[in-house]
């Protein structure tokens, strides 16, 4: 099937994509800084460059899309077009999350990853749960934490 748009606005569009500084990042950035938090942004010393990276709890937290990242919840829909090429990019960036995940984890930092499922959408996470969540797990000393929408 053909695009239904140019090239020109093709471009313009995923151009428009962001890979830093997205809504769901600036929800998080935010709410743990006026809980007191301080931070990195994208460490590039880390595999992964982490979204937030807190050295004093030898702490990273991604924050991660769900079209992108593949998470299995209602925000993600594989494209009914250009099918096998988004199977591929998708896969991708899966197994590339494993790996810098594995990394961090074999040298000691513990990892937070937040889905944008718990921050928009109908299976959000109501008020300030996804920062209590963080913020009780960054004080447990536990080594993962997973915050995702809540099941529908």
């Amino acid at each position: 099937m053909a695009d239904v748009v140019s090239k020109e606005v093709r471009s313009r569009m995923m151009s428009g994509i962001r890979g830093k500084d997205t809504k769901p990042e600036l929800i998080v950035r935010k709410a743990l800084h006026r809980a007191g938090f301080r931070f990195r942004l994208h460490d590039s010393k880390l595999p992964g460059k982490p979204d937030l990276v807190l050295s004093k709890y030898k702490v990273a937290i991604f924050v991660h899309g769900c079209f992108w990242h593949g998470h299995d919840c209602h925000l993600f829909r594989l494209p009914s077009t250009r099918t096998e090429f988004w199977q591929k990019k998708i896969a991708s960036n899966v197994e590339r999350d494993r790996l810098v995940t594995n990394a961090l984890v074999n040298s000691g930092w513990r990892i937070a990853t937040v889905w944008e499922c718990a921050l928009k959408g109908k299976a959000r996470l109501a008020g300030d749960m996804v920062v209590q969540h963080l913020i009780s797990w960054l004080r447990s000393g536990e080594p993962e934490l997973e915050v995702r929408g809540e099941a529908i």
